[in-house]
């Protein structure tokens, strides 16, 4: 990811400079997708929610007063944004066009792992997503910013408009809930 000047790039998005906010889709646009992607679970959704992300950000950065970075304030909009979509569409659909997806394998490169492996590869994400799935909302928000896209405490407080505390309570409480399902579900316990 680019590390952006937060700013001379806001100072010349008011200014008009419409480049600027280039700079900040170039930077971020991967994280921002990658987030989505974590908590949406699909790709065109994703996609969707990504772009609407940018587009909100785009509407309201005039306006933004540097309380938190761009990457941060732009995490904010994305786990909004996600949630909306969570809203509208059933867990159901959403599993199905994740797993279904065979042209996630026709994309490997041709020195690609042992089908075994890749079974095994795929077991284990479906495991973890099952698990993933069954925590509430605010668990499962803490733990990907945390684990999967590496913010700090601090940034997810902000991100979540929540207080560090309750972050650090929810990490825990999340992590807690996944090793106790992801152990249900390896012992055959996760066929509810």
């Amino acid at each position: 990811m680019k590390k952006l000047n937060d700013p001379a790039v806001l100072e010349r998005f008011k200014k008009g400079d419409v480049s600027a906010f280039d700079e900040i889709i170039a930077a971020y646009q991967d994280s921002i997708y990658g987030l989505c992607f974590h908590m949406l679970g699909d790709y065109h959704n994703a996609q969707d929610a990504a772009q609407d992300t940018f587009l909100k950000a785009y509407q309201s950065l005039k306006g933004f007063k540097q309380d938190a970075s761009i990457y941060t304030w732009l995490y904010r909009i994305a786990v909004n944004t996600c949630i909306d979509y969570k809203r509208k569409f059933t867990f159901e659909s959403l599993f199905k066009h994740h797993f279904n997806d065979e042209r996630l394998i026709e994309q490997e490169p041709s020195d690609e792992p042992s089908p075994e492996r890749i079974s095994e590869s795929r077991q284990s994400a479906a495991t973890l997503k099952k698990a993933l799935d069954k925590l509430s909302k605010k668990l499962k928000a803490v733990i990907l910013l945390k684990e999967i896209e590496g913010l700090s405490y601090e940034e997810i407080a902000y991100t979540l408009d929540i207080s560090i505390g309750t972050v650090k309570s929810r990490i825990s409480r999340a992590r807690d809930e996944l090793r106790v399902l992801m152990e249900g579900t390896h012992r055959g316990g996760g066929s509810q």
